[in-house]
């Protein structure tokens, strides 16, 4: 019997795990990456400054760890030297301090729950108080990209407040940037023999195969001509920059006055910038009527109080925009599995970090496209399309669900 066939549309994170998955199961898979580089937002940028976009880490407490780990997957991790990790900075009330308010995290976090329909300002104020809350909230923004944290759901904001706060630290940085990730997972997928296509734009489903759309929401939604594919992501600010080397420059400066994180990204890895320069990372919400400028210059706060003398240091820069590129972010009264479905039906299927899948980030991502491989493979081959448009098929069912179809029991419980 010829093994069964899987189309997987993009290679970022969500698509290589879905492509690797399926193989894994016997499947014979082809992968399209409308990009020349596979990656997504998971690229890495060319030497000499190896910049990501946006803030980038691997938490070993989230489902992919493992999983990457017994395949050989993991990469090597930069290791931040324990006198960097003393070196984080909190900005609050225009001052820079060594560490947050008093009970933003040693209070919050005896809260292993929050209540899934109210704001998390309202809900935390009631716990620490409103400045300490709306501190809590703003520190925030560097797990959500959001320009304002402290209006989503309260159990969507204190699961991400008690992972970026876990001790010892979940966070892990890839040496060499994300792409090393990448590559290593594309080179694993080719020898599971999955057939790799980059520059190729697909416009029409295949009419022969289960389909695993792993793209941005914005693009699944074009392409598959559904315009209920649609979730509340962020807009962010993103700058990187460059700078001659100080000695005494802190590691991180998070914005406590407002959402906002610039990381030293070559304190764990030097080899991300010529020797003698230092890379900062920083990304900071936007919203939705404000220009990139406005994050800019909240950025600049951030360098004035943490980084001195940074202009006059500065050897490269580079500022852009993410516009819902930055996952799905859940408003009061919504959890994970409220956003689009997995499965769309007649054999489509959704990956990525905006759908009705749980974790944080890139773990939405990997845990939706194993829930997509195992849909698409128990499904079979994809039956006639009912209508179609342009050749692409296009009847497809409405589950704003989990992957399950069916609803969230508990409101008020954390995701």
């Amino acid at each position: 019997m010829a093994p069964p066939r899987l189309t997987v549309i993009g290679g970022g994170f969500a698509g290589l795990t879905a492509a690797i998955s399926a193989a894994e199961s016997g499947a014979a898979v082809t992968l399209y990456e409308a990009h020349r580089t596979l990656g997504g937002r998971a690229r890495t940028a060319d030497a000499p400054y190896r910049t990501n976009e946006g803030a980038h880490a691997l938490y070993n407490r989230g489902p992919h760890w493992p999983w990457l780990k017994q395949r050989g997957l993991l990469p090597p991790l930069a290791t931040l030297p324990p006198l960097e990790a003393t070196r984080m900075r909190f900005l609050h009330h225009g001052t820079l301090h060594r560490l947050p308010p008093l009970g933003m995290v040693t209070t919050l976090r005896r809260h292993r729950t929050a209540p899934v329909d109210q704001d998390f300002l309202s809900w935390a104020s009631s716990k620490v108080g409103e400045p300490t809350a709306r501190a809590a909230a703003h520190y925030v923004g560097v797990s959500t990209f959001h320009h304002d944290p402290g209006s989503l759901s309260a159990a969507f904001v204190q699961e991400r407040l008690r992972r970026s706060t876990n001790l010892p630290a979940e966070a892990h940085y890839v040496a060499g940037g994300w792409g090393t990730l990448i590559d290593g997972m594309a080179r694993h997928a080719r020898d599971l023999g999955v057939r790799i296509e980059t520059g190729a734009r697909v416009e029409t489903l295949p009419e022969d195969t289960p389909v695993i759309v792993a793209t941005h929401l914005g693009s699944a939604r074009a392409l598959l001509k559904d315009d209920r594919l649609r979730w509340s992501s962020a807009r962010a600010a993103l700058l990187d920059l460059a700078i001659r080397t100080r000695r005494g420059d802190p590691f991180v400066v998070s914005g406590l006055d407002f959402p906002g994180w610039i990381e030293r990204f070559t304190a764990p890895d030097p080899s991300l910038a010529p020797k003698g320069e230092q890379l900062l990372q920083g990304h900071f919400g936007i919203a939705p009527d404000e220009p990139r400028a406005a994050g800019i210059a909240r950025a600049e706060r951030l360098l004035d109080a943490g980084f001195p003398n940074w202009r006059e240091r500065t050897t490269w820069r580079r500022e852009s925009l993410s516009t819902g590129r930055t996952g799905a972010v859940d408003l009061p009264g919504t959890t994970w599995r409220d956003r689009p479905a997995i499965d769309r039906g007649h054999g489509v299927y959704l990956a990525g970090d905006q759908v009705a899948a749980p974790g944080l980030l890139s773990e939405v991502s990997f845990t939706s496209a194993l829930e997509a491989v195992t849909l698409a493979l128990a499904g079979g081959p994809r039956p006639p399309a009912h209508t179609h448009a342009h050749g692409a098929s296009t009847r497809r069912t409405d589950q704003a669900a989990a992957p399950s179809g069916t609803r969230s029991p508990d409101r008020t419980s954390a995701q």
